[in-house]
């Protein structure tokens, strides 16, 4: 172990001392001279063959380091010009017998006109190279740094269509993308020679089947809010399959509508995400669950010092156009953390979805907190007001699970006061959104699974869901997230 050790050390030093000749004369011949064994002395022969494997290992080791012709490796802005020089030289070369190629034949000047075009583009580029100061690379490596940035916009095409399997890919791996595209234009997606899975992976997932399986299967819908009929006097019969929280003005008024008209014709719900109630969710159709944020948009205005206060009125108005209302406490794809709408981006129909004056003269700031409510308690009565003020309509939370205990006095506030939500919206971490820091998607909150079977597993230990029975439960539970 030793000696293999020691000859990588003379290895590295030998090619620094030939790579850098002055460092090299500064050093004594007894350091340049090593010996393949420590502390043995070697004669002048010895030296000799030493050297040369030594020169052998050295231009191997410099061979295979970079794995990249020489000319890139040593390609400056020098080089550049040398290059571009060429290029002009070559170029007035070839129009020396212009007069005699224009005569001959127009095609013969075809050459120089495109020798020419390439090198008035290859200065263009370089000089800008060069006089730029956003990326380093280029800077130095003039019209070839260029490269870097070129393969690199292009290697998710790459991996797409040459490297990637049929099942790899997340949230939705190529195979399962095929068949939604086919089942959208009405072609067959049958498997004749069965599945392309390794049924023995780790992690691999199936269902198990009956052998009685029913002709028909009835739909199968969630009565939410049907055990708490003293206070939710409007219960709303849920599909199994809803559309999640994505707010209008992250998706555009046509990808709204769609998804509204969608939920109608399938009968589910469609989530309005933080950014209030547009005109093209109620265009739609759909039954709609209207998620109130921070920033309280649609049910909310600006307060004395800018920040946004609940406005009870203009909830009561709005909830009309709703089947249940939903208070995002916090989000999977980045709990704790507010967000910021940029006066730039508001719209006319993006202000009067979450009523914010028009024309815009500040930026629209969400906290992460909301300011209706600060403690478990005061959460319960928020939930009581919002449940009387929409005339008995389902009224739950939304939330990624952080800190066990603050859920647990959560629970144990709904048995103090009385008062608990409708459902519970648990929201993995695994949950996107466009304004979210990658520290907060990738290591803050707690997932889907690990989340939704702990606030299950608190529920039923509260006596507020039936573990056997989940039509008598009094929380309803929705699970949000891949």
């Amino acid at each position: 172990m030793m000696r293999k050790v020691y000859l990588v050390s003379r290895v590295h030093t030998s090619f620094i001392l030939q790579s850098f000749p002055t460092l090299r004369r500064s050093f004594p011949r007894h350091t340049r001279c090593l010996s393949n064994r420590p502390g043995a002395p070697q004669s002048d022969s010895e030296n000799a063959i030493s050297s040369g494997k030594k020169e052998k290992q050295v231009n191997t080791i410099s061979h295979l380091s970079a794995g990249l012709p020489d000319w890139i490796e040593h390609w400056n802005r020098e080089n550049f010009k040398n290059v571009g020089y060429g290029l002009a030289t070559a170029t007035v070369i070839t129009t020396l017998p212009l007069p005699l190629m224009a005569i001959t034949s127009p095609y013969m000047l075809l050459p120089t006109v495109v020798l020419g075009s390439v090198t008035g583009v290859y200065w263009w580029i370089g000089l800008r190279d060069i006089k730029q100061t956003h990326h380093t690379i280029r800077r130095n490596f003039p019209v070839l740094g260029n490269m870097r940035y070129l393969l690199e916009s292009i290697r998710p095409e790459i991996r797409q269509y040459f490297v990637e399997g049929d099942n790899e890919e997340a949230p939705f791996s190529r195979q399962d993308r095929g068949v939604a595209y086919r089942r959208a234009k009405g072609v067959s997606c049958t498997i004749p020679f069965g599945t392309t899975r390794n049924t023995q992976a780790v992690g691999y997932e199936w269902i198990n089947h009956s052998l009685y399986p029913t002709e028909h299967l009835p739909e199968q819908r969630v009565l939410i809010g049907a055990n708490n009929p003293q206070v939710t006097t409007q219960p709303y019969s849920s599909s199994i399959l809803n559309i999640s929280a994505m707010s209008y003005g992250a998706l555009s008024d046509r990808a709204i509508l769609s998804l509204s008209r969608g939920a109608q014709l399938g009968k589910f719900s469609h989530n309005t995400g933080e950014g209030g109630i547009s005109k093209f969710h109620k265009e739609g159709g759909a039954d709609l669950i209207w998620n109130i944020g921070t920033a309280y948009f649609g049910c909310g205005s600006f307060g004395p010092n800018g920040e946004r206060i609940f406005d009870p009125s203009l909830f009561q108005k709005n909830s009309e156009h709703v089947k249940m209302i939903e208070i995002k406490l916090s989000q999977g794809a980045k709990p704790a953390h507010g967000g910021m709408l940029p006066k730039e981006k508001i719209t006319p129909s993006i202000a009067d979805a979450r009523n914010l004056p028009f024309p815009v003269t500040q930026d629209c700031n969400s906290p992460a907190r909301h300011s209706a409510f600060s403690n478990p308690q005061e959460l319960c009565d928020f939930i009581a007001e919002l449940r009387t003020l929409s005339g008995g309509k389902p009224v739950g939370i939304k939330l990624c699970i952080g800190q066990p205990e603050e859920f647990t006095e959560l629970v144990h506030s709904f048995l103090k006061t009385g008062i608990h939500p409708d459902f519970i919206t648990v929201d993995g971490s695994e949950g996107g959104t466009g304004a979210a820091p990658p520290e907060f998607s990738n290591s803050v909150g707690t997932p889907l699974n690990e989340g939704l079977s702990f606030v299950h597993a608190v529920l039923v230990g509260a006596g507020l869901r039936n573990p056997t029975d989940k039509s008598k439960s009094k929380v309803a539970l929705i699970a949000s997230g891949k």
